[in-house]
């Protein structure tokens, strides 16, 4: 895989790193096998972050989602948001 794949967009507006869109530089997917959540989510106020960044996908530790190929996303794009966590990745599939 030579593409990583970027965060398009994250509606968790308690994270320190959504600015109007992710500016974490990487995010890693973990979770449980019924949902994967972003583990890169810090519900604090400071705020953290590069300006003007756009996150990818670091890791994905859900080895049994469709997009997940040697742990890494192979998804188009990536969409976080509430879900059974405070940020989920909405686009998982499982496979």
């Amino acid at each position: 895989m030579s593409v990583v794949t970027s965060v398009s967009e994250c509606s968790v507006h308690n994270c320190s790193f959504n600015h109007e869109g992710c500016t974490a530089v990487a995010i890693t997917v973990s979770g449980s096998e019924e949902h994967a959540s972003c583990a890169t989510f810090i519900d604090t106020s400071i705020s953290g972050g590069l300006p003007k960044m756009l996150a990818h996908v670091g890791a994905c530790q859900r080895s049994e989602c469709s997009y997940n190929h040697d742990l890494l996303c192979g998804a188009p794009a990536v969409k976080v948001g509430p879900g059974a966590d405070a940020a989920d990745c909405l686009t998982y599939t499982h496979a």
